[in-house]
């Protein structure tokens, strides 16, 4: 691994652990030229199905955008940075579940939709207000109501 610092492209693991769920290991590294440490992530890379937009077009699963979502939702809410990356990866092995090679969007947002729902109510609502793309706050309530009591 090169070292950030010096760029020297031999480092020294100094510490290795795995996350709480096993899928991840944290690498504290140390740079033997100019003495810096640095930590990285270590992620088994599964193949994820492209992700059919509303208009069509066809683009990897980006993770990133997964959890950009649900932080934008989770904004000044008592959520942790954990929590959410947990919510990712169960987003993430559900979608690897199905097998697909192509998954439309509509579905990845369900999936986030019900995360939310349950992650916090408050981040639930303000995800589903901008993905629902809702005309007017009748409509809004409309839906918030089917989903509160569904038949």
């Amino acid at each position: 691994m090169k070292c950030p610092y010096c760029s020297v492209p031999e480092t020294k693991v100094i510490d290795s652990r795995l996350n709480q769920t096993g899928d991840m290991t944290r690498r504290r590294r140390e740079c033997a030229e100019c003495g810096g440490r640095f930590t990285t992530y270590e992620r088994i890379e599964e193949v994820m199905p492209n992700v059919i937009k509303k208009d069509g077009r066809r683009e990897p699963f980006s993770r990133d955008k997964v959890f950009a979502g649900i932080q934008k939702a989770c904004q000044k809410r008592p959520v942790t940075t954990q929590q959410i990356d947990t919510a990712v990866t169960q987003i993430e092995r559900q979608i690897q579940s199905y097998g697909l090679k192509e998954i439309p969007s509509n579905s990845i947002g369900e999936m986030l939709m019900s995360v939310l729902h349950q992650l916090d109510k408050v981040a639930y609502v303000r995800f589903a207000s901008v993905y629902r793309e809702f005309r007017d706050v009748e409509e809004f309530v409309a839906d918030l109501n089917r989903e509160a009591h569904p038949s």
